[in-house]
């Protein structure tokens, strides 16, 4: 049994004056909206997202749908495989955005501490908030009551100390839920919690923690710092905070976003780059939904695409671009594999969005930004 001494860093981390964090996250956004304007639609296993025959994608899903297995960012011609009786509806971002503008001004009305993450969730830090003296159940409740008689669609939310824990407490008793965690709570919350769990952990990383050994947070407890930055690298230091429920980052409403991207990492390495080209298809559908979703069409600067190779080498390669184009981003494909030319673990594409006004115009395809992991 390995005894942990903590640093003096994260006992001061520990002793920081408690905050209280709210996450909201409207259920299933889209298919929400659609059900509220069509009553009929209610009860049917319905999809919002790409067309089956164009490689679509699922952007969101409603619960009669997910009893099928169907979720977010399956490929729509296997939703329909799951569920033949799917209705498929193509996303209308317009009423989502007006949806969520409503949302927004009803969070605005409790803190100016709002972060947006997407058309239908928020981070908001009440701590100072006064209403319902304070309390930040009571303002979360309010909050969820609001969104649904003024929008007409439910929401749930979690309340904790940091931003990492009130976005597991969102989704623990969805759909039109809320669950809270007290600070006096927190250590044995997480200790029982799963390691796919953590912020950042995908199901590779998963499965190589739980290869070591650790399936929960209480397990990866044993485990030192130096020992988790040996096998996770920069990642370890993350982990070894957020297995003890420490996270640092402020809700932070000015914060810009400056890029929007999907990855997959593969259980199974990618051999070759006709393999690439492949799997690319689907993650440039996914890209477009979520570029759509953080209303970033107007502000794309920058086309890219990422490769991590089996040997753990990185590079990407990107260009100027106003779209989401499938052809650019085939071409950079075809211009970072070679560098590496070997099995692909990671590929990854994304837009970067335009900060100023002036920028410096590049050659068709950017330079390696990344050799060495």
């Amino acid at each position: 049994m390995r005894h942990t001494v903590f640093p003096a860093r994260e006992r001061r981390i520990v002793s920081a004056p408690i905050r209280k964090i709210i996450h909201c996250d409207c259920d299933c956004f889209y298919a929400a909206v659609e059900m509220r304007d069509d009553p009929s639609l209610r009860g049917q296993p319905l999809a919002v997202g790409g067309r089956p025959d164009q490689r679509g994608v699922v952007a969101t899903c409603n619960y009669e749908a997910r009893k099928f297995g169907i979720r977010s960012a399956m490929a729509m011609s296997q939703a329909i495989q799951r569920c033949p009786e799917l209705i498929v509806m193509r996303p209308n971002m317009d009423k989502y955005r007006a949806a969520s503008k409503q949302i927004l001004a009803i969070y605005r009305d409790y803190t100016e501490l709002v972060e947006p993450l997407s058309l239908d969730e928020a981070y908001l830090d009440v701590t100072d908030a006064p209403h319902f003296q304070n309390s930040a159940t009571l303002i979360a409740q309010d909050i969820r009551r609001r969104i649904f008689e003024t929008v007409g669609i439910t929401a749930s939310a979690g309340v904790a100390p940091n931003k990492f824990l009130a976005k597991i407490a969102s989704d623990w008793h969805k759909p039109n839920g809320q669950f809270v965690i007290r600070p006096q709570d927190v250590e044995e919350f997480v200790a029982a919690l799963p390691v796919d769990k953590l912020f950042g952990v995908g199901k590779v990383t998963a499965m190589k923690l739980k290869k070591l050994g650790a399936y929960t947070c209480a397990d990866l407890r044993q485990w030192t710092l130096p020992e988790l930055q040996h096998h996770f690298g920069k990642f370890g230091g993350s982990l070894y905070g957020l297995c003890r429920g420490i996270d640092r980052r402020q809700v932070s409403p000015s914060q810009e976003r400056k890029s929007v991207s999907v990855e997959e990492t593969y259980v199974t390495d990618l051999p070759d780059l006709a393999a690439c080209r492949r799997e690319l298809e689907p993650l440039i559908a996914l890209l477009r939904q979520r570029v759509q979703r953080a209303q970033a069409e107007r502000h794309i600067h920058k086309l890219f695409v990422k490769i991590r190779f089996d040997d753990f080498r990185r590079t990407t390669a990107e260009c100027v671009s106003s779209t989401v184009d499938d052809g650019l981003c085939h071409k950079l494909l075809d211009t970072a594999h070679p560098r590496g030319n070997r099995p692909v673990r990671l590929l990854g594409v994304g837009v970067r969005l335009e900060e100023d006004e002036d920028f410096n115009q590049l050659g068709l395809f950017g330079e390696e930004t990344t050799a060495m992991s």
